[in-house]
């Protein structure tokens, strides 16, 4: 699929990697959606896409919530009457061990809440699911297909003190190659992207310097990816129309 004039929705757009894929496909000349949970931080990128001569639109929007991402899809369908490409980046951390044990005592001292499950889960999964079908609604509705690209992670494989996370990019994982047999009768294309670990402002400024140094080392290219590589990821799987039913893990091949 050629990129231009193509409308592109990225949720979790508003920093970070959803936000180097928003501005890479808006420079690509597609007229791209903006959504996140702060209109803030919404209006500054729909305002610098707007500045280099791009197109953007900015909607406000929890993706773990029903009402929002319907009213989402339909709205971004409506601002141009097509629905090319959803990438379905949101997501939150809420890091801990399953349970946590004194090193004297060997006792139990602590435990992952449900809390702490539920609200990852809420937007890593059930958020990806509610996006994935509000997308395939407006593809599907469209007669036009598309492409939908989930993001999962290296998480998948299982990364320590990360259960919630873990299980909902490994969830993600599923759902991209169910949906892809499910919606190739439509047109619509599925394939997911798993980043490694990637040098965003999150992770540069709250992580700690040896924790940093650490992952690096374990990293077999030498360094931390960058938001700008996983944006020609997705452009790449755009454009590539023998690419569906798969996972691309851009991780500079860590093994977790």
């Amino acid at each position: 699929m050629e990129i231009k004039n193509k409308v592109v929705v990225v949720t979790g757009s508003a920093s970070g990697i959803g936000k180097a894929m928003a501005m890479d496909f808006a420079k690509q000349g597609a007229h791209v959606v903006i959504t996140d949970i702060k209109q803030e931080a919404i209006d500054a990128v729909v305002t610098e896409i707007k500045n280099l001569g791009g197109s953007a639109l900015g909607i406000v929007a929890d993706v773990s919530k029903e009402p929002d991402t319907e009213k989402l899809f339909q709205e971004a369908f409506d601002w141009q009457n097509a629905l090319d490409v959803a990438i379905l980046n949101a997501g939150i951390l809420r890091d801990g061990l399953l349970v946590k044990v004194d090193k004297e005592t060997k006792k139990i001292k602590g435990k992952m809440g449900i809390d702490q499950w539920q609200a990852v889960i809420n937007v890593n999964l059930t958020g990806v699911f509610l996006s994935g079908r509000e997308a395939a609604v407006q593809m599907v509705n469209s007669g036009k297909g598309g492409i939908i690209i989930p993001i999962s992670s290296v998480a998948m494989h299982g990364n320590p003190g990360q259960s919630n996370y873990s299980a909902a990019k490994a969830g993600v994982v599923a759902l991209t190659k169910l949906w892809a047999h499910e919606l190739k009768n439509y047109k619509i294309r599925v394939a997911a992207i798993a980043p490694g670990f990637i040098a965003t402002d999150m992770v540069m400024k709250d992580m700690k310097p040896e924790a940093l140094e650490k992952w690096k080392s374990l990293i077999p290219i030498g360094r931390l990816g960058t938001p700008g590589e996983i944006a020609h990821t997705a452009r790449f799987i755009v454009e590539n129309d023998l690419i569906t039913g798969v996972v691309i893990e851009a991780s500079g091949g860590i093994k977790i």
